[in-house]
């Protein structure tokens, strides 16, 4: 009988030689779990199921046969042995993770549960294991919200409203404001909502759970998005997608814990320095979503940005440590730069993910000789390494840095290039505009994996949120598309089809430029928590990243202050503090350009 589930984690790891690092069977996620529990990393221990699993799915009328639910069933036995906790417990809930995991790197494109196993009764003994209420009924909430939108396919829109009334109401901004009654009566609108959309209640069974969770992931194999992904990057339909069910570990549990995302080295340069982002306080999904704004890794990172917030390093200097040692173990043992996912709950370090860190052409080419003359990798090596339909990233267009410039907002540089086009505010737009020959960018709020064909039709993206690690900025990456992310004075509004920048109003069809332009230049900090953009210099390069109007109206030039931006020569229009004015006029037509350049 073929064996479709195998364990990891807590000493356990099943399968021979052909199974343990096989990522046709295991899939990336599944093979890289099982090898980081295999050297003694910390990793909450799991099970995967197959990729020939998700085959079997789809051949056999997507329903699971008897032998593979016993077969999950001894998993969950792994797992409850392991933490020491049961699953459907009211007393001691194991919560666990339900995530998909292809041979080859999809971010984004399929589908993830968290917080699976939380019903009615299990919330309350969460509440009472973990001694805060609030953690409980936050974990609770997100895990509705989520569930509801993955595997009941309801309409996320309205959880999102409703979370947006519920911090109205209280005049908060953050989630993290929200009291524990506060989500207490959120989860009830939820479940309202659930039974008002679905016609039945939530699920409260954690098995009946489960499955859904296990059928939506791989049902994701097959959504549009991933379709569309593996078009444009040639992946055979018939690999099919793992499942990983993962014991939860929580970054959302107070101020000792949090999460983030990162690069053994820089992404966007190949710099040999580690780089990413955290959340204190959060999970995963509020820093790839750019729910939140995140936090700099390191020290360096933070002091090149003059952000304020403190960075991991110096916020977290033990656990920092710990995850820079396993950074170099991770980098050494799999020999090329990582893409890593991990959370902290009190205090303790928990690795959920380590990929090969998708990467721009230039990087590619400095990571690729960098480890070549450390020995890391032969020559043969390192020009395999250089995926040559990527070098032509290598010759961007840029803007002419003598050109001037009216700068209306800044933003952070996810990815590099330069482009120009009409802007538009939705993927399909953007695919529609692009078939009929315009050349378009797509401005969004934050990008999700359903924006996807969007974002390959796009010229160049913009979002309002999101840092150096989110969705926007990492398919951007692999696309080789320029994106500039977290440009958080946009106030986008999706449907008048505009987007604000202090006084003024920029619509549809009306454009700007976005560059990177003057070395060690000093930003202008964000007004407020609710601006994400921060007027950063970039992790790195020294460069900062600036949007602007390359020919508005008379009237913006007389009110601005024309300054030289430090060490370039390149002339710009400095912004009052307020915000950039314009006398209240409206942009009505223009050509909008991005850019990201030295």
């Amino acid at each position: 009988m073929t064996q479709y589930v195998y364990r990891f984690g807590g000493g356990v790891s099943d399968g021979d030689e052909t199974v343990r690092g096989n990522k046709n069977i295991l899939g990336g996620k599944g093979a890289n779990l099982d090898g980081m529990a295999s050297i003694g990393l910390p990793v909450p221990p799991g099970f995967t199921i197959t990729t020939e699993m998700c085959t079997a799915y789809y051949a056999n009328g997507q329903s699971f046969p008897d032998s593979v639910r016993a077969e999950v069933a001894n998993g969950i036995a792994h797992i409850e042995q392991v933490t020491g906790k049961s699953f459907g417990d009211p007393a001691n809930p194991l919560l666990v993770s339900v995530r998909s995991g292809a041979r080859v790197s999809m971010p984004g494109m399929m589908d993830t549960v968290l917080n699976l196993g939380l019903n009615d009764q299990t919330v309350e003994g969460l509440a009472t294991s973990s001694g805060d209420a609030r953690f409980a009924w936050d974990s609770y909430r997100r895990f509705i919200q989520m569930y509801a939108d993955v595997v009941l396919e309801l309409d996320h829109g309205a959880f999102e409203e409703a979370l947006e009334i519920a911090k109205e109401d209280q005049g908060y901004y953050l989630d993290t404001e929200l009291s524990a009654d506060d989500l207490k009566a959120l989860v009830a609108e939820y479940k309202r909502l659930v039974q008002a959309e679905w016609g039945k209640p939530f699920p409260q069974d954690v098995h009946d759970q489960l499955w859904g969770a296990v059928g939506a992931v791989f049902g994701s194999w097959e959504s549009d998005r991933a379709k569309v992904y593996r078009r444009l990057n040639n992946i055979p339909g018939d690999w099919g997608t793992a499942v990983n069910v993962q014991a939860m570990v929580f970054g959302n549990m107070g101020e000792t814990s949090a999460t983030g995302v990162a690069f053994t080295r820089d992404p966007a340069t190949g710099e040999n320095a580690y780089y990413g982002e955290y959340l204190i306080n959060a999970q995963g999904e509020d820093v790839v979503a750019g729910i939140r704004t995140p936090q700099y890794l390191t020290k360096a990172a933070r002091e090149r940005a003059g952000a304020k917030p403190l960075s991991m390093e110096e916020a977290m200097p033990a656990v920092y440590a710990e995850l820079a040692r396993v950074f170099d173990i991770l980098e050494t043992h799999y020999r090329d730069m990582q893409d890593i996912e991990f959370t902290v709950e009190r205090e303790k370090l928990w690795m959920l993910q380590t990929r090969s860190g998708k990467r721009t052409a230039k990087a590619a080419l400095k990571i690729a000789v960098d480890m070549a003359q450390a020995g890391m990798i032969t020559t043969d090596e390192a020009v395999l390494r250089i995926d040559p339909m990527a070098l032509d990233q290598l010759l961007h267009p840029t803007l002419d840095p003598q050109a001037p410039r009216d700068v209306l907002t800044s933003g952070l540089p996810a990815s590099p290039g330069a482009a120009s086009g009409e802007i538009v505010f939705d993927a399909d737009t953007a695919e529609r505009f692009n078939e009929l020959g315009k050349a378009v960018i797509l401005v969004r709020i934050e990008t999700s994996p359903e924006d996807i064909h969007g974002m390959h039709a796009a010229q160049g993206i913009l979002t309002a949120r999101g840092g150096m690690t989110s969705h926007a900025a990492v398919v951007a990456r692999g696309m080789g598309k320029c994106c500039v992310s977290g440009a958080g004075d946009l106030l986008v509004n999706y449907a008048r089809r505009e987007f604000q920048v202090g006084s003024l109003t920029v619509r549809e069809n009306v454009g700007f430029l976005l560059y990177r332009f003057g070395r060690h230049a000093k930003g202008r900090g964000a007004a407020n928590g609710r601006r994400t953009a921060h007027h950063h210099v970039t992790n790195g390069s020294g460069y900062l990243l600036r949007v602007m109007a390359p020919h508005l109206f008379d009237a913006m030039r007389q009110d601005a202050l024309i300054d030289q931006a430090q060490h370039t020569g390149v002339l710009r229009i400095a912004q009052p503090a307020h915000g950039l004015y314009a006398r209240g006029h409206t942009v009505q037509r223009g050509l909008f350009q991005i850019s990201v350049f030295r």
